[in-house]
């Protein structure tokens, strides 16, 4: 047995739950499919900060770019974006249903290939850092992204962007979009499953172990996490895609490279998790998400207080996280395998050996 043997049962097992979701539970199906863009971003997360060990605190950024990449695609195919975005604008503006889905299927794409491209640029700058500078660095990143965008006109600055109305019924349109995210995350967990299990997913882990040792082995570091960072935010950008036209709207600050929200949530979930393990992150994602719609709802005013608290449990008491203690606990049902205590071999030498004071 190996440590990949349950990962197609449990995948199914996710699958099945995911298609079920929306038809047991059609009042919660906008919550499960933001839990679906959860297990994305903790997903993508780990790729840096669980397997290769860059805890990057600025992958929100490339799902602001993806956002904003697929907003502007799918107005400037039909319209003139800095018109649609004016403010002093009174035409009414209306897509049709192929100019809609159309517009969709290409600014998804270009989100995710922008998104991609946008990470190989800002590599050569957070690259050349390690360590906390990394994550300061990286957060940099992310916070250029926002105030940027706030201060375009021609995207709408602050004010945002109003996306093309999905022409459809709201009952549609939320099983759409939540079977997008749905699909997006399943696509993710296989393809990551599948990456790691190559030598690729080797390389990382080197790096992870000791990145000066991996590169006196002859690995191009710089070239591995050029390429991890990109798959990242690859994936982010089209959750961006998807999300902004949930949504219906975009905001700079708060929607589109949320920081203090969003940002902070795809770290806490890994850890909660666990880092460095393929479902740590969905684990994670599923209980952080409970929590949070539990203390948004109930607890409303102290939800912030909650999540302080739970960072604060985690870090200081709980630190490898559910998975990681589970492995710890159960170790075979991991298919680790762990070597049997011989109660004799340390009689032979201790019996041989001298005592420590030379004493009989």
């Amino acid at each position: 047995m190996n440590q990949t043997t349950p990962h197609p049962f449990t995948l199914a097992a996710l699958i099945l739950a995911g298609i079920a979701a929306p038809l047991l539970f059609p009042a919660y199906t906008n919550q499960v499919a933001v839990l679906w863009l959860m297990i994305v971003f903790a997903s993508t997360w780990d790729i840096l900060g669980g397997q290769m060990g860059y805890n990057s605190l600025g992958n929100i950024f490339f799902f602001g770019a993806g956002m904003y990449t697929s907003a502007v695609v799918q107005i400037g195919l039909f319209y003139d974006v800095g018109m649609y975005t004016s403010g002093a604008r009174t035409t009414h503006i209306v897509f049709t249903t192929a100019q809609y889905f159309t517009g969709l299927a290409i600014g998804t794409v270009a989100a995710g290939i922008a998104a991609a491209v946008l990470a190989l640029v800002t590599s050569w700058i957070v690259f050349g850092l390690r360590g906390p500078y990394f994550a300061i660095g990286t957060l940099g990143v992310a916070v250029a992204g926002a105030e940027l965008m706030a201060s375009w006109e021609w995207v709408g600055a602050a004010a945002g962007i109003s996306m093309p109305v999905f022409p459809g019924a709201p009952e549609v349109q939320k099983l759409f979009f939540y079977f997008l995210l749905f699909d997006l995350a399943v696509v993710v967990l296989i393809f990551l499953r599948w990456l790691y299990s190559t030598n690729f997913g080797l390389a990382i882990n080197a790096i992870r172990d000791d990145e000066e040792k991996a590169e006196a082995m002859g690995l191009y570091t710089r070239r591995y996490k050029r390429v991890a960072w990109s798959i990242s935010a690859f994936f982010l950008g089209i959750a961006g895609a998807i999300f902004g036209n949930m949504t219906g709207f975009i905001e700079p600050r708060d929607i589109a490279f949320p920081t203090t929200t969003f940002n902070i949530f795809m770290i806490l979930m890994v850890l909660l998790g666990g880092k460095g393990t393929f479902w740590g992150p969905v684990v994670g994602a599923v209980v952080f998400q409970i929590i949070k719609e539990v203390t948004w709802t109930y607890f409303l005013g102290w939800q912030f207080v909650a999540l302080g608290l739970l960072i604060v449990i985690i870090v200081v008491y709980f630190q490898q996280g559910i998975v990681g203690w589970l492995m710890e606990k159960y170790p075979a049902r991991f298919g680790i395998r762990v070597a049997p205590k011989d109660e004799n071999q340390y009689a032979r030498p201790l019996a041989l050996a001298p005592h420590p004071e030379g004493a009989e």
